[in-house]
């Protein structure tokens, strides 16, 4: 029978067709790239540290930051979801807030979960904690990492108990440097307060197979690498739980 309303006939519905290319011209939109590969059945996470690491006090808009207050919820979430089994840390960054970098290294260094971290470009100052805070450390061959004193921004008060608070900070850096690498206390140092090697500063810029050499960091690689070292953790980690399972 016909229907005697016509006006009143349901829309034909829209071709999935005019959805997908619609979700394309979005994704080109907002992340400049046409498509996303799938991460929901990895058993991996990815997490990056870029740019400026902020702590207390927020950074002008235009800068790049890492924010501490986005990174330490994120690896309590990786600790606690069963699906995910190890983590990928990719560094890029100049440095920046002095305890809000210790308190990610000391996050990351205390995960039950492995853990492996990757520097490219760069991973200074700050940085160093980070990178190393992992069960296994990669570097780019290109990739550096800038080791120098502690600092203070802002206004100083001219006393010993300044010098004082900045050599106890700078004693937290290189005690969790040296306990989560292979560096020795004395070589970072060294680097740490080596002249003429940074224009108008003390301290050393370390290249990616210098960091080996010195201990700092485990090995030269790049994502490749990083992945299948932190699969073969994975696995072993699985083993041990399973014989402690069994015991």
């Amino acid at each position: 029978m016909e229907n005697p309303n016509p006006e009143q006939q349901p829309a034909p519905a829209t071709p999935q067709k005019d959805q997908k290319n619609s979700g394309i011209i979005e994704k080109i939109q907002e992340l400049g790239q046409t498509n996303v590969p799938d991460m929901d059945q990895s058993n991996i996470h990815c997490m990056t540290v870029v740019g400026q690491i902020e702590g207390h006090m927020q950074l002008p808009p235009q800068n790049k930051t890492t924010k501490y207050e986005h990174i330490i919820p994120q690896l309590v979430a990786i600790e606690q979801n069963p699906k995910i089994e190890g983590l990928l840390l990719i560094l890029n960054t100049v440095g920046g807030d002095v305890e809000a970098g210790l308190a990610i290294s000391e996050m990351i260094a205390s995960m039950s979960k492995p853990s492996v971290t990757l520097v490219l470009g760069g991973g200074h100052s700050i940085g160093v904690p980070i990178a190393v805070a992992a069960n296994y450390s990669f570097i780019a061959e290109t990739a550096t990492m800038t080791i120098h004193p502690v600092r203070l921004t802002g206004l100083v008060i001219g006393v010993s108990q300044t010098f004082e608070y900045l050599d106890k900070m700078q004693e937290r850096v290189i005690s969790f440097v040296t306990r989560n690498s292979s560096i020795s206390e004395e070589k970072f140092k060294e680097l740490m307060l080596s002249k003429g090697n940074l224009t108008r500063d003390i301290g050393t810029n370390v290249v990616g197979t210098d960091a080996v050499e010195y201990g700092l960091i485990n090995e030269v690689g790049g994502i490749g690498q990083s992945l299948k070292k932190l699969n073969e953790l994975i696995d072993q980690n699985k083993q041990n739980v399973e014989g402690e399972m069994v015991q």
